[in-house]
Parts: structure tokens; sequence; C-alpha cells
């Protein structure tokens, strides 16, 4: 996709800061975490191994908050239960919903947390299947409907027109997005908008102010044009955890490089250069038809005291785990055997929408 050339540093005009909205980092304390059980239909032959990851998630994740799992229809909803009638987790954390979906990547259409005036809100975007390359209509009702059954409990939750995917930006909570141009700028999202009028949404809907721009980085089998959650996240407002490759060999090597200077070039709020940590990708994996899968440990969640780390039965697993333990010395490092994900285009970050609290 060919884009405008512009610098990677923009900033948004702000208002007020007692009245501006503030998107959460994921390492603000949760109430909840939102997932959607995978449905035989869309998984197949993979959804087997589907719930054995989804049952990993939910077991760590109600040590400390709840979840919000959503079912598509009620034979889903007793798979579901007796899957999960086989393993050990805090039931009492978690709430099942009915709610018909198209699929069960959350962080995509699951809404993101803001804070605005000393309250939580929560921002529901539309949803177009990642430029309507799959059907997405059913997802684009799932925080609605949630909002009927008063899974948010007393939180508002506001609807905004514009496509964004959760999984397309991420928060060092003071301000500031980290993104990438081929995807945020897509023509198959918002082909009406420019960069400066979606700069202008998030500002006032999510109180960003400066946007970081990648205009490098790309991890093979994915179907996302590019989303940042497999790229390069926030772990605290003066790191980021990076995707890095190091054989000149592999077909990521060259962008992934060019990305890394690029992240090299990126100043903090304190106008900083970041502390960079390089987490791998794991060797490639494929599936029957030859085609490479999308792993990448940057796909991590943060967590109530926790980090769940995306994992692929890889000897890099050990050093992406390494790796993030130094980034979050006061949370553990929980691996989660992800490679049934990958087999339908995404991982654990994709699987997964936290809910903050403040």
């Amino acid at each position: 996709m060919r884009v405008e050339k512009a610098s990677n540093y923009t900033s948004a005009a702000m208002g007020n800061e007692d009245t501006t909205p503030r998107l959460l980092a994921e390492w603000t304390p949760q109430s909840a975490v939102l997932l959607s059980w995978p449905n035989p239909g869309i998984w197949q032959q993979h959804c087997q191994g589907a719930h054995a990851v989804y049952g990993q998630i939910i077991s760590a994740l109600t040590r400390y908050q709840d979840v919000i799992l959503c079912h598509h229809d009620k034979q889903t909803q007793q798979l579901a239960k007796h899957y999960l009638s086989s393993i050990e987790f805090n039931s009492a954390r978690l709430k099942h919903h009915l709610v018909a979906n198209n699929d069960s990547w959350t962080r995509d259409y699951g809404p993101l947390s803001v804070s605005h005036n000393n309250d939580i809100q929560l921002i529901d975007y539309r949803f177009n299947g990642w430029g309507n390359k799959f059907a997405h209509s059913l997802d684009n009702k799932v925080c609605q409907q949630l909002k009927l059954q008063h899974a948010f409990g007393k939180q508002n939750l506001l609807t905004r027109n514009i496509i964004l995917e959760g999984g397309s930006i991420d928060s060092d909570g003071r301000g500031t997005i980290l993104t990438t141009r081929a995807c945020l700028l897509n023509p198959n999202r918002n082909p009406q908008l420019s960069q400066a009028d979606i700069e202008s949404e998030l500002a006032k809907t999510l109180g960003v102010k400066r946007f970081l721009w990648l205009e490098n980085g790309f991890i093979a089998g994915d179907d996302t044009d590019g989303h940042i959650d497999m790229l390069a996240r926030f772990c605290d407002a003066n790191t980021i955890a990076y995707s890095s490759c190091q054989d000149k060999h592999d077909e990521h090597y060259e962008a992934l490089t060019a990305m890394s200077d690029e992240l090299k070039s990126f100043r903090s709020c304190d106008d900083n250069p970041y502390t960079l940590i390089a987490l791998p990708i794991p060797n490639a994996i494929f599936d029957n038809d030859g085609q490479r899968l999308p792993a990448s440990y940057s796909n991590f969640l943060i967590a109530n005291k926790q980090v769940l780390l995306p994992t692929y039965d890889d000897p890099m697993d050990n050093v992406a785990e390494a790796a993030l333990q130094k980034c979050f010395p006061d949370r553990e490092i929980v691996p989660i055997d992800c490679r049934a994900l990958i087999h339908q285009g995404g991982s654990l970050h994709c699987a997964t929408m936290q809910i903050a609290m403040l």
C-alpha cells in the first residue's frame, strides 16, 4: 500500500486535560478480560486445540480478575462448559454471555478503555473484518449486545462511526500511541478520512497527543495489514518490546531491521530514546498448504500481576520469556501454547481485550 510520505512523529491539538479522555495503557489495573469461545463451525479441525488454549488463558486470568466469555450460541456454550469442567480455574470470576459472533478475535471488536472525568468509559468503534476480508456483521454488534446484558456493569459505552481495531494501536497511557501506516491509513478501513482526520478523531475520543507512525515491519500470515500488536508493544511509558529477526535469509529480516531503526529514532514523552527490548521471531511454522502462519511473541497480554506470553514449542520461547521478565519484574510471565490460534490467523493478544478499572 502506498501512503503519503510524512514525519514519523505527529501531534494533535488537545483541549482541557480534565475533560479530555485518555486511552489507558494495558498495564492499568483491569476488572476483566473479554474472550469469545472458539466456535467449531469456524475453527473446524483446530477447534479442540483452540479450546485447550482458551482453557489455559481462563485458568490464568481468573486468578486475579474476571473473564467475560462470549458464546456464539447455546451449543458453543455447552461445549465450553463441558471443556472447562475438566480444568482448574476460579469459576466465580467467569461470566458467561450468549452473544452471536463471527470469530474469536475480541481484540479487534471489543471496547477500548479510556479514563474520563475520573471514571472509565468504554468506546465501541466500528469493525469491518480487517478491510472487508472476512464476515463481521455479528462481531460489529458484540459490544452493544454485552452492554444490554450488563456485562460491563455501570461503565458507559460510547459508539463511534470510525473503523478502528484494538490491535492496530498501542498506548503508553500518557497520550502516545504506536501504530502502523499500513493498517491505520489503509483505504480499506476509512477511505473517506485523511491522516489528519484520523488523528483528529483519536485525539478527541482517545486523548491522543502524539502518534508514532511505523512505516516498516510485517509478520507473514497476518491478515490485518500490519497490526502493531504483532510488531511492537509498550511495556511501560519508556520501554518498547519489538519483533526482531537476525536471520538474513528470513523473509522478515529486511522489514524488521528497518522497523528497529525507526524505533531507535522515536522519543518518549520525556524526549528520551526508548529502551528497546528485542523479541526474536519464532522459527517458521506452516499450515498444510505451505503458508507461513503469524507467530509473534509481541502478541502478549499484560494482565493483573501477570503477562501471558504466546509460545510456539520453539527454542525462542525461553528467550522471549526471559526478555519479557526483565520488562515486567513485578509480574509473572505465563507461557501459553498458541500454535492452535495461529492457524486461524491470530495469537494470544488478538484473542483478548482487557476492560480497565481505576
